[in-house]
């Protein structure tokens, strides 16, 4: 069964409440949500595996550590998820990136796949789904299909804020994916935004009303 991490960590949180004040700008909301996702993807990747390697130092040979090559995929749901692979690469810049376009239907609201385009090996990698907030669940859901329709198996959802609703309905979907979250909020309100939330994650990134 996958797991729920909700990240305490006092500079995630510090850095979350300049994010959710709507008095933020854009390049400071941008650069914010930047310095989250480094900061959860130090945590994220906790486990990775490592191989044992000999290197000179100045003075003599030793023993040491490097990741044992295992391969990584980050999977931004456009166009939000943008606003944190950045942040990801800066610290695991070897990743692949791979993008997932959804939208949705103003009759049925469910979301529709629109745009994929994914490293052609992705079967073979950990991936990394990000979207800034975890709402109905109903994008995460949707994202995390098209991966495992292409071959995706090992897949996580990273993600800032988080609605106990879109938690849920992620976990009942995608019982083998665990979930990263910065911030578990209160509810989502009648019209499916997180409260107290952020607002619209991809409006404060890029400046759009």
């Amino acid at each position: 069964m996958g797991k729920v991490y909700v990240f305490d960590h006092p500079l995630i949180q510090h850095k979350l409440t300049y994010i959710r004040d709507k008095n933020t700008g854009t390049k400071e909301f941008r650069e914010l949500v930047d310095e989250v996702a480094s900061l959860m993807a130090f945590e994220i990747t906790r486990d990775l595996p490592l191989d044992e390697v000999d290197v000179e130092t100045p003075v003599t040979t030793a023993k040491s550590k490097v990741l044992s090559g295992k391969k990584l995929g980050i999977i931004p749901i456009l166009r939000a998820g943008l606003g944190m692979v950045d942040g990801i690469l800066k610290l695991i810049p070897a990743a692949k990136v791979g993008h997932v376009g959804l939208y949705r239907d103003p009759e049925t609201l469910q979301p529709v796949e629109y745009y994929v385009k994914l490293p052609s090996d992705i079967a073979e990698r950990e991936l990394i789904v990000v979207d800034p907030m975890l709402a109905t669940g109903g994008s995460a859901v949707e994202a995390i299909d098209s991966l495992k329709k292409r071959g995706g198996k090992n897949i996580k959802f990273m993600c800032l804020i988080a609605a106990p609703e879109g938690v849920e309905v992620v976990k009942e979907a995608h019982p083998d994916v665990d979930i990263y979250i910065a911030a578990l909020d209160e509810k989502l309100n009648d019209h499916g935004y997180i409260v107290p939330g952020l607002g619209d994650a991809g409006d404060r990134l890029f400046g759009t009303k």
